[in-house]
């Protein structure tokens, strides 16, 4: 990220980017940072966007293939095209050779690092990252706007809004816009006008529900799921989250007993290193035996609801009880 911002500052870029990870908000911020180094403002006419997986690469190629209207340069953004997993093989070609006017970027959440069109792209430019960040970063971040805004916060409040917001940096600008609005004409954020106008993200109340099913706490789950159907949530979605996160605890398990941090074991799994901290806490407090079991119970539960044999609701529910009966 630091050569790639060096490189805009420079104006020193490269002819294709890949702009991947999981940071959504940082994938979109560069690659409009992109766009205004590439083309300057204004310049619509040398600017086309591709989104989707249904793209037509000889169109793209077409397009590369055009001279630029007035201008050095013609600029190509294809976000979410899959591309870099399967399928690109025509633009891999292509990107062998490609005009001298003809610039890429591409946007992706993951990339497949064996592909040709990965190996093409990166052959002609560079490939960026953007993993979720650290507590760290985020603080600073959240701090910087905070002090735009004339705001104050103390460390704890600050730690209770990130475990409301989670770390995407996409929800947490989000949230924030909420509480300054709500603030407005104050100079210090509660943790009451947290809770007042900030939406808890429905990972994070599964994670909640995981614990209290971890610590047998059988009617703080059940409290939990119901909250999420009067919310709106499906059943179906709850169960996946479910499965989800026990299949996150059992690889955050394995890796914590082959002696990985938690640092090193959210790089692996896709956490920031705060979460994966409490995924770390949380995952001790179950049996490896019983984590591969509750995988097998919730893909059972989904495969009974789809063949009609139980009520969405109800399944759910059943699962639920089961694991955090005393018993277990």
């Amino acid at each position: 990220m630091q050569k790639l911002t060096e490189e805009i500052k420079s104006g020193q870029l490269k002819q294709v980017y890949i702009l991947y990870g999981e940071e959504a908000y940082l994938r979109s911020q560069y690659k409009d940072k992109l766009k205004k180094a590439l083309l300057g403002d204004g310049d619509d006419m040398n600017f086309h966007y591709f989104e989707g997986k249904n793209i037509s690469q000889g169109e793209v190629i077409d397009l590369a293939e055009t001279m630029p209207f007035f201008a050095q340069r013609r600029v190509i953004v294809l976000e979410n095209s899959g591309l870099m997993a399967r399928g690109g093989e025509e633009l891999a070609a292509y990107l062998g050779n490609p005009a001298q006017t003809a610039y890429f970027v591409f946007v992706e959440q993951s990339v497949d690092k064996r592909s040709r069109l990965y190996k093409a792209a990166t052959a002609r430019g560079r490939a960026i990252e953007f993993k979720a960040q650290d507590e760290a970063v985020l603080k600073r971040w959240i701090l910087g706007f905070l002090k735009k805004e004339n705001k104050n916060i103390t460390e704890r409040d600050l730690n209770f809004f990130l475990d409301k917001t989670g770390s995407g940096m996409d929800n947490i600008r989000g949230e924030l816009e909420k509480l300054f609005c709500y603030c407005m004409g104050r100079d210090v954020i509660t943790a009451q006008d947290i809770e007042a106008v900030c939406t808890r993200q429905v990972s994070s109340q599964i994670f909640d529900m995981i614990d209290a099913v971890a610590q047998k706490k059988q009617k703080t789950a059940l409290d939990l799921y119901y909250d999420l159907l009067t919310l709106k949530e499906p059943p179906m979605r709850i169960l996946f989250l479910i499965t989800r996160q026990f299949n996150l605890l059992l690889q955050v398990k394995e890796l914590k007993n082959k002696g990985y941090d938690a640092n090193a074991i959210g790089g692996k799994v896709g956490l920031a290193g705060f979460i994966a901290r409490k995924y770390v806490t949380q995952a001790a407090r179950f049996r490896e035996e019983d984590l591969r079991r509750a995988l097998t119970d919730c893909v059972e539960t989904e495969e009974a609801v789809k063949t009609g044999r139980m009520n969405d609701v109800m399944s759910v529910e059943l699962l639920i009880v089961k694991y955090s009966a005393a018993s277990m």
